[in-house]
């Protein structure tokens, strides 16, 4: 009897600690992205997700960054593997991701879960199909605004930019703030980079003109903008910024510029910058990049980055729980706590991106965080690439002054023809 009621105790504390062991057995999720042991918001990301599904481990699957990801990840799919939810890089990918049926139709879930799609300012339908359905959601968003040096502002004795500004009234401001001449004496009213989402594709942000519509009139005003402030020495001009090889970054931070249109991935840079002795002012501040006559206030442009489930994952309803709380309130506010813009766009979430140490202080930058409404740099088309190379090489002789404004986009106009087969 004692034989037989060992042995039956035995039996009963195997199965307790098997049972013991299957719950608290952890599923792992597999997520495909890039620079997975160096980004500050997967880490972010990874550990409040973890401690809200304490069930759940989120294992990344490191991929190169760069233009190799997207092959290195088209190669692992097309292979057939599992990796349960993948990180969209570019926009400009989706076409060949749905072509390959390599992502999950969300429709169902979205519909099941009842998820809020209005909470993007537009970006999440960069991820649907013709038909308008979704195949990814977005979680982060870089987009354009107006960065400016407070202590140049508050030594001039000049209003600092608002976020309700017609480009006209930039510009006058930018005259305002500039003074001195050439050497150290000297300080620009603002600063246009060399790219030319820098100088002109703020034509995009109506919402009506894009960069492969073939016409390319509504550039214009930008051109002759920045064109008339380089002659009147507001800002440096682009033949000198060329010769130089001057960064945006390294020109703001050197003190002399009270003006800079960049886009929200230097937010984070300047602060760190600044904490290493490498800026040469104090504060800078934030505003809405201004805006044409009948366009919206706070309408921009950007890029954003999205995840997409896996067709061949094992785990879809999982995976679904996590690109779903990623692109929500939750996750950005994950990625908000480390400085990175979430695609999300709230008042509670820019509160925590302005909790952020050494973000700037005033209302009006924390405000300059909600976009109305953020359109593509580029749209999704088969000819993008080649017509972004036609506007850009463009640009370039307009900008150098190889060809007048009128003569370049004539240029652009006719290229663009060829290319679209009109």
């Amino acid at each position: 009897m004692k034989k037989w009621l060992a042995m039956l105790l035995c039996a009963v504390l195997v199965c307790s600690l098997f049972s013991v062991a299957q719950a608290t057995e952890k599923k792992v999720l597999r997520v495909a992205t890039w620079d997975a042991t160096t980004t500050a918001y997967l880490d972010a990301t990874k550990a409040a997700f973890e401690a809200s599904h304490p069930d759940i481990t989120i294992e990344y699957v490191d991929l190169p960054a760069g233009t190799e990801y997207i092959v290195k990840l088209t190669a692992m799919l097309t292979a057939g593997d599992t990796v349960d939810v993948f990180d969209v890089k570019e926009v400009a990918n989706m076409p060949a991701l749905l072509e390959m049926g390599a992502m999950e139709n969300l429709d169902a879930y979205i519909q099941a879960s009842g998820f809020a799609t209005d909470k993007y300012a537009g970006m999440d339908k960069c991820y649907t199909d013709a038909a308008g359905s979704y195949y990814a959601l977005p979680f982060r968003n870089d987009f354009w605004l107006l960065y400016y040096n407070k202590d140049l502002f508050d030594k001039a004795g000049v209003a600092y930019p608002t976020n309700d500004m017609t480009w006209d009234q930039y510009a006058d401001l930018a005259r305002k703030m500039t003074s001195g001449t050439e050497g150290v004496d000297k300080v620009y009213g603002t600063h246009y980079h060399t790219w030319r989402s820098a100088v002109a594709n703020w034509a995009v942000c109506d919402g009506v003109n894009t960069l492969i519509d073939g016409e390319y009139s509504d550039l214009k005003y930008f051109y002759d903008l920045a064109q008339k402030l380089e002659d009147e020495g507001v800002c440096r001009t682009y033949n000198d910024l060329k010769a130089s090889g001057l960064n945006y970054r390294g020109g703001f931070e050197a003190g002399d510029i009270a003006m800079l249109p960049m886009g929200t991935w230097l937010i984070s840079t300047l602060i760190a910058d600044r904490d290493k002795g490498e800026v040469k002012f104090n504060e800078f501040g934030l505003a809405t990049i201004p805006h044409a006559e009948g366009v919206p206030v706070g309408s921009t442009f950007g890029s954003p980055t999205g995840a997409a489930i896996n067709v061949n994952s094992a785990q879809k309803d999982l995976a679904w729980e996590f690109i779903s709380w990623r692109s929500g309130a939750e996750g950005a506010k994950a990625h908000a706590s480390v400085g990175t813009i979430p695609a999300y766009v709230s008042e509670d979430v820019a509160e925590v991106v302005a909790a952020v140490k050494g973000f700037p202080g005033d209302a009006g930058s924390k405000a300059a965080l909600l976009p109305t409404a953020v359109y593509l740099e580029v749209p999704v088309d088969p000819h993008a690439s080649e017509i972004r190379t036609i506007v850009d090489e463009e640009t370039n002789n307009i900008m150098s002054r190889a060809v007048t404004v009128d003569e370049g986009i004539a240029n652009m106009n006719e290229r663009a023809a060829e290319v679209l087969g009109e």
